[in-house]
């Protein structure tokens, strides 16, 4: 099985070869965009890094697309936002007519030319107004896209604007995604309510079983031993790339793969999530490292922690995606092999 035609992929953010669909999410997504009347224009995609919320996005972006009434524009986060929208905008050829003949002059924001006897639009946000008043005519809809948003100005100013696009009761749509503590960020500015109010998908484990029918298919095994490479992954979306993808270059043999695996994991991912750990936070990781099998009681005795001190660490632990504790009185990584990272990183310089 030479390296060329490896199914998986390492790169964060591609939509890759082999990919476990979160059909169930994507539909909810689609179908509530396109209702007649709405329930909900903004959704947000969170999860721990390397969840599959940037696949999400694009495999729901492109659904969209295939509809004839709507239009799709990806924005840069790191960029103007509402420079970006009109520049998008006025860059599709279906559109260039239309604002011309609605007598849309977007010179003076160096887009398009100059239309005779009409002045120019002199601000982007009346720009944007005027657009999106003529898509709506068209009975168009736009949906924006922005991959991982971060509590910027830009993004402030743009969420600012797009809430009065709402008021206006124009046909844009918002898809975005984050870490856990940045869309919250975001969420919580007093003057972006809507956010507040915008339905936030926080993307889980994938089906372990279902992973385990991919391995079978792709290295031709039996059941047993899909099943425990599918384990192996504890349905992380990421992992189940990294470890297809080491398997493939060791011809199929999963222990062969694994110090690779694991290796890529702590490299490109977990001392990320390390990093942006505080010192509770990590003290309370080190807690459920050092259990015997996560219960609540035991980490506490292990940190010495009163449940209205652990608490707090807890929940945000699981909100960030990083811990699951769904299962009352216990506490467990969602990420595989997290715990001896955990061991080694905090064993060497934060006790």
């Amino acid at each position: 099985m030479p390296s060329k035609n490896n199914p998986y992929s390492l790169i964060f953010g591609k939509e890759p070869k082999q990919l476990i669909s979160r059909s169930m999410v994507m539909a909810e997504v689609v179908e509530v965009f396109c209702e007649e009347e709405p329930s909900q224009q903004v959704f947000m995609i969170t999860g721990v890094r390397g969840s599959g919320k940037t696949v999400l996005m694009t495999e729901i972006s492109k659904e969209m697309a295939k509809k004839d009434e709507w239009i799709v524009v990806e924005l840069n986060p790191e960029s103007d936002l509402l420079e970006g929208l009109a520049a998008k905008l006025s860059g599709e050829n279906s559109l260039a007519a239309l604002f011309r003949n609605a007598k849309i002059n977007l010179s003076f924001l160096g887009l398009g030319i100059g239309i005779d006897g009409v002045a120019p639009i002199r601000d982007v946000e009346s720009a944007l107004v005027k657009m999106l008043e003529s898509i709506k005519k068209q009975k168009k809809r736009v949906l924006i896209t922005i991959d991982e948003a971060v509590n910027t100005k830009e993004m402030r100013t743009f969420a600012s604007a797009f809430q009065i696009m709402l008021r206006k009761d124009l046909p844009v749509f918002l898809l975005m995604t984050g870490l856990y503590e940045n869309i919250d960020v975001l969420q919580n500015e007093k003057h972006l309510t809507f956010l507040y109010r915008a339905s936030k998908l926080e993307l889980r484990s994938l089906n372990v079983r279902t992973i385990a029918e991919n391995y079978k298919k792709n290295f031709r095994i039996d059941d047993g031993t899909a099943l425990k490479m599918a384990k192996t992954t504890q349905g992380y979306s990421f992992a189940f790339q990294v470890l297809g993808y080491f398997t493939w270059e060791n011809n199929g043999k999963m222990e062969k793969a694994i110090p690779q695996f694991r290796q890529h994991l702590e490299d490109y991912v977990y001392e990320k999530i390390w990093a942006d750990m505080s010192a509770n936070d990590r003290k309370l990781a080190y807690g459920i490292a050092k259990s015997k099998n996560g219960r609540v009681s035991e980490v506490r005795e292990i940190l010495g922690m009163e449940t209205n001190e652990f608490n707090p660490y807890r929940k945000r632990l699981i909100r960030r995606g990083i811990v699951n504790g769904e299962e009352r009185g216990y506490v467990r990584f969602t990420l595989p092999m997290f715990a001896d990272f955990v061991k080694d990183m905090y064993d060497d310089g934060e006790e």
